[in-house]
């Protein structure tokens, strides 16, 4: 088992419960008008999605590691965690720029397609290393 990636799997998980539930009874309070409700909200959700389903796919590397251990597992995990860091991460910066709460340099959009790159090499590598055993 890998304990590194369980332990970041857990703070995902328990980041994505607390922002969600932020997201759920006072970002929608947030916004002024019914366009911004809705493109923020969907932006915010789609992070808090892929920051769960990437928690459960830390899970499942950190277990399969005893499986598969080698570097391709341990760089699906990396890439994991970069992932959400960068995806739903940026999402979330966006979200907090889009309601004028924090000023961001419009070139934080950029991070979400690479941490989504991030995602799919995740991936890959996962099953590089199941193909490898």
């Amino acid at each position: 088992m890998h304990k590194g990636f369980l332990i970041w799997a857990t703070v995902f998980g328990i980041l994505g419960v607390v922002l969600g539930a932020f997201g759920a009874h006072k970002l929608y309070d947030m916004a002024t008008t019914d366009a911004m409700k809705t493109t923020l909200e969907r932006a915010y959700k789609t992070g808090i999605t892929y920051q769960f389903y990437h928690a459960f796919a830390l899970i499942a590397v950190a277990l399969l590691y005893v499986h598969f251990p080698g570097s391709l597992t341990q760089w699906a995990g990396r890439c994991f965690v970069t992932g959400v860091i960068l995806f739903s991460g940026s999402l979330y910066l966006l979200t907090l720029k889009g309601f004028g709460k924090i000023d961001f340099p419009s070139i934080i959009g950029i991070l979400t397609p690479i941490g989504g790159v991030f995602f799919i090499a995740g991936w890959v590598c996962l099953l590089l290393a199941v193909i490898k055993k």
